[in-house]
């Protein structure tokens, strides 16, 4: 009886003593995310532009409803990404070999001039979410290929939109989209990863 009397308040005391630990929770970790090999290929559809897209993505039409006839989408299916590329003919009809400098007092156009507002509205419409947006300009004179990138920072729901022309009749939109909750921390390496192929993709433009 004694003894089970000197067990009791042991084992009471090494309950209570154990009440005092701290329970520290394990840091939120991510699927680690394994990237292929940069590698380009053409596109082999009969679209008004051309470039090339990463061989790890396809160029599929774009079938919603709305899509123009020439709107597509680069799609990354291990990344659950796409680039979506909307195209518009600026002057349909044209086929004009003018030089830059014409070029350039056609850029005055109304429609043109419409469609260059509407992609600097859709990129800070990224604002409210995004930390910051940097602009960089593009200017290809041999392929007659000039536009903005736009590179948004934070928890946007596109990270990376652009727009090319050739200030008389070609007129092309695009923007990556991850179909993911934009938690930066988990979707930044897709991003960082896709960027470049975005680049690669502006920089081998040219119109059909």
């Amino acid at each position: 009886m004694k003894l089970k009397q000197l067990y009791f308040p042991l084992i009471i005391l090494l309950t209570l003593g154990g009440c005092n630990e701290k329970y520290t929770p394990k840091p939120r970790g991510f699927f680690r995310i394994d990237f292929p090999e940069k590698g380009y290929k053409p596109i082999k559809d009969n679209y008004p532009y051309s470039f090339e897209i990463p061989v790890y993505s396809d160029l599929i039409a774009d079938k919603d409803r709305n899509a123009g006839q020439f709107d597509s989408n680069v799609d990354f299916p291990k990344n659950n990404a796409k680039i979506h590329i909307t195209y518009k003919e600026i002057m349909p009809g044209y086929k004009s070999q003018s030089s830059y400098q014409s070029d350039l007092v056609r850029a005055n156009n109304f429609e043109l001039a419409k469609l260059l507002e509407e992609s600097r509205k859709f990129a800070y419409d990224h604002t409210i979410k995004a930390d910051a947006i940097d602009e960089k300009i593009y200017l290809n004179h041999n392929e007659r290929v000039y536009g903005t990138i736009y590179f948004i920072e934070g928890n946007a729901a596109s990270s990376v939109q652009f727009y090319l022309t050739d200030s008389v009749k070609h007129f092309l939109r695009g923007a990556l989209y991850l179909n993911e909750v934009p938690n930066i921390d988990s979707i930044q390496p897709v991003i960082d990863f896709i960027r470049p192929d975005i680049i690669h993709l502006i920089e081998t433009t040219s119109w059909n």
